[in-house]
């Protein structure tokens, strides 16, 4: 079960509210598609055409990978399993709950080892670090630095994510609380997962910007 209690992280970065795993599983294996695709969560105030269009189809990438999630059915019947207090919150939580999914069900989408795929894309986006808007520079660099996939991976993790999430939102708020609403659906969020992820992965291989303009 995840642990419900709230967490006092002092020593872990803030932005932690996306699902940075699936933008990077759904992203090309290069540099300028991993820096696009990540993008989208840092896109305020950024001119985007200062950028190559490997970048720029990147963040469409990630933009469409959006849009496809928020929509599906699955995805909508898993935020009604949260209390209605929170439930404005929902697609936060489950982006983070996604995540830790993916790792544990990876094999199910990808024939790569989790770790080197890590690895790799730790790599790829540490080559494009110094081009980065500041705040994704600071974000990027302490999810490399403190591999936040490796938190992603255990329940706990969730449980801390969720935690430092609550604590950016800058009125009252009872986010932290959101580990209650998953472990009481633990299995029928799971469920929907493995029904959402293959139809994103199919969606994004046949309309994704990425792979309708391979240029």
């Amino acid at each position: 079960m995840i642990p419900t209690s709230p967490y006092n992280l002092k020593k872990r970065p803030l932005n932690y509210k996306m699902n940075y795993l699936a933008h990077l599983f759904l992203a090309r294996p290069t540099a300028d598609s991993h820096f696009g695709n990540l993008l989208g969560d840092f896109r305020r105030g950024v001119d985007i055409n200062r950028f190559g269009n490997a970048v720029q189809l990147g963040l469409k990438n990630h933009y469409e990978v959006d849009r496809f999630t928020d929509s599906h059915e699955s995805v909508l019947a898993a935020k009604v399993l949260f209390d209605k207090s929170r439930r404005r919150f929902a697609p936060v939580a489950l982006d983070i709950y996604f995540d830790h999914l993916l790792i544990k069900h990876w094999t199910k989408f990808s024939t790569q080892c989790f770790d080197d795929f890590r690895e790799q894309s730790f790599a790829l986006l540490e080559q494009r670090l110094p081009t980065m808007p500041r705040t994704m520079q600071h974000s990027v660099g302490h999810m490399i630095t403190h591999d936040w996939f490796e938190d992603y991976a255990e329940e706990e993790g969730i449980a801390k994510a969720i935690s430092v999430v609550a604590k950016r939102i800058r009125f009252p708020n009872t986010f932290h609380y959101a580990v209650d609403d998953i472990g009481k659906h633990q299995k029928e969020i799971e469920a929907r997962f493995l029904a959402f992820f293959p139809d994103l992965i199919a969606h994004i291989n046949d309309n994704g910007p990425e792979n309708i303009d391979k240029t």
